[in-house]
């Protein structure tokens, strides 16, 4: 609703009443002298001056009860013009009544009627005047000077978005944004004018409009808009010297889009990923009043686990990690506090089958999200059997516990590594899965499900946080090859799909993989962060592919079945399960011999 009521405007609305008077008087002329076809001799001029005043005093009456003088409007706006014509109507029809009964007569019966037309069009072309020509001048809101510190924006997308976007910057009083053109690629739009500012051609006109308007902003005001637009635009964008704001997804909004909405340009947009909703009754019908435990809950994805849990209202929620750091930075982002009293955090290493299992008898917990993990490539190729011990032995053991203890379901999260594994990470992880499957086999009153997922954007160790350290220091950005690619997803969207499997998956084995879309070449992700760091002179060097290292990745290994599932952005795929004692003997293990681990891992994971 655009009517407000503002204390200010009071002399404005009463000179706009006395406005509306004074078209009245000029409508009841046009009335009469049509009326008497076109012959000003044959009008009753005192009966015509009574009647304008009578009509004149009826449009205040009527104004001040029905609005127009009462509430501040926005010029010429919806509100203002349905209020304006209820008030002119009941004006011409009290002041036809006096007209019928004058004797003599005041003016022809016909005159307040046809009158009253001529009026509602009039007051209704000044008011759309006045407003076409503030927009013009630069007043949004007519109640300020246009100031040259105000972004002079192009907006691209003339669609309801940039619609909406741009009559909130032309009526923002705060004057932050002045949009000076609008660009849209649909040919149907080409001479389209949005509260006085003009389409002026499409993304390839970019750089000639921002130089001939003097832009300092692009406003992208698409919601929808994919990645590939996105990124498109901000290219030329760089080229043109424009910063860049956009309107978030729907989704993200409450509502109808408005300034508040604009945000700078994110790695996310470039990279076409939006959080994504699952769902959430099914998810809190499993999870509420129930006693939840996260293991490497230090870490990224399990610190957002457990933020996300507690939104649930589990009846308890037990953080675990080897890491007391990252036991308090959780505990400080969900309680606000890093006093550690009778929060639940565990520091256990889930390495220690005792500690582990003792942990799990006196918690007793419901179900068991289990994000542990070692997950340096690089590193756990130099040390592999330190994978073997915290990715496959940790894992066991929570397996193990959890039965021990009888917990209902445990979720195993995943990396895509392990479809087609090359590296030992993808081993590790792979036979993770496995053991997971296996446990589903032996204890079929449980749920054991493991969740699979590519790289999550903003994570510790991730690419994004590496480029942005080269970044600061000026560069180079080191990139392992040109055609690298990998999927990515955001942080809530990888716990979203961890508690959506707890919620929906059948849980006897199956591995849960999220739709992420098309893979990004890792090149892009570092041109991008440059882009957005604003610095120049930053080069890229190719280093070449690490060892285990794939070009690409897959979602879904070779001899898996995959098969749909209730969510369309998830699909499932069997494992083959694995039996622990499969796994390389005791001897193997405390000999420290990571060749004979790694022989063994990678003859378990393919």
């Amino acid at each position: 609703m655009i009517r407000r009521h503002v204390k200010s405007d009071h002399p404005f609305r009463l000179a706009w009443a006395g406005v509306d008077c004074a078209v009245w008087a000029i409508a009841l002329v046009l009335g009469s002298w049509l009326r008497y076809e076109l012959h000003l001799e044959y009008i009753a001029w005192r009966g015509l001056a009574i009647t304008a005043v009578i009509a004149a005093a009826l449009q205040l009456v009527f104004g001040f009860l029905f609005g127009p003088y009462a509430v501040g409007h926005m010029r010429g706006s919806f509100d203002e013009i349905v209020d304006l014509a209820k008030t002119v109507l009941a004006a011409s029809l009290a002041t036809w009544l006096p007209v019928l009964i004058a004797n003599p007569i005041l003016v022809p019966k016909s005159v307040p009627i046809i009158a009253g037309a001529f009026a509602l069009v009039g007051m209704l072309a000044l008011r759309l005047l006045v407003r076409s020509w503030k927009n013009r001048r630069g007043y949004p809101g007519g109640d300020a000077d246009y100031s040259g510190e105000r972004s002079r924006v192009v907006v691209f997308g003339a669609g309801e978005g940039g619609r909406v976007l741009v009559r909130a910057m032309v009526r923002d009083r705060n004057h932050h944004y002045h949009p000076v053109a609008l660009l849209d690629d649909d040919p149907l739009k080409a001479r389209l004018t949005i509260e006085g500012v003009r389409v002026r051609g499409t993304r390839g006109d970019l750089e000639a409009v921002a130089a001939r308007y003097d832009a300092d902003t692009l406003a992208i005001a698409m919601p929808s808009a994919d990645a590939s637009l996105i990124q498109d635009l901000s290219d030329r964008a760089a080229m043109a010297g424009l910063n860049v704001l956009v309107l978030p997804a729907m989704s993200d909004m409450f509502a109808t889009p408005t300034l508040g909405d604009l945000r700078d340009l994110n790695l996310a947009d470039l990279l076409g990923r939006r959080a994504i909703q699952l769902d959430t009754t099914a998810i809190a019908e499993r999870i509420s009043g129930k006693r939840v435990l996260v293991t490497g809950a230090g870490g990224s994805i399990g610190s957002e686990l457990c933020r996300q849990i507690q939104r649930f209202g589990p009846a308890a929620l037990y953080p675990l990690d080897r890491d007391e750091s990252g036991l308090h930075a959780v505990q400080l982002s969900m309680a606000g506090t890093g006093l550690f009293e009778h929060d639940g955090s565990l520091l256990v290493d889930i390495r220690d089958k005792d500690a582990v299992q003792e942990i799990f008898d006196r918690v007793r917990p419901d179900i068991v999200f289990h994000a542990a993990a070692l997950k340096h490539l690089p590193l756990l190729e130099q040390f592999p059997f330190e994978a073997y011990k915290s990715n496959v032995i940790g894992t066991l053991n929570v397996l193990e516990a959890s039965i021990a203890a009888g917990v209902s379901t445990v979720v195993n999260i995943s990396t895509d590594k392990a479809a087609d594994p090359t590296c030992m990470l993808g081993y590790s992880k792979r036979i993770a899965e496995r053991l997971t499957a296996g446990m589903a086999q032996r204890n079929p009153a449980g749920r054991f499900v493991s969740v699979r997922f590519g790289n999550v954007l903003g994570s510790r160790g991730s690419v994004v946080h590496a480029f942005t350290a080269q970044i600061e220091r000026g560069g180079p950005v080191t990139v392992t090859h040109p055609d690298v690619e990998r999927y990515f997803m955001l942080i809530p969207e990888a716990c979203q799909l961890v508690l959506e499997a707890a919620a929906a998956a059948p849980g006897r084995g199956e591995v849960m993989v999220l739709d992420m879309g098309r893979p990004q070449k890792i090149v892009d992700v570092a041109r991008a962060l440059i882009r957005m760091s604003g610095r120049t002179g930053i080069d890229i060097n190719f280093t070449g592919l690490r060892p285990g290292e794939k070009m690409t990745e897959d979602l879904v290994a070779r001899g898996e079945d995959a098969t749909s599932t209730n969510n369309p952005l998830v699909t499932g795929a069997t494992v083959l399960p694995l039996d622990p004692s499969q796994l390389p003997g005791p001897v193997v293990v405390h000999d420290h011999d990571s060749a004979m681990v790694w022989t063994r891992t990678h003859a378990l994971a393919t």
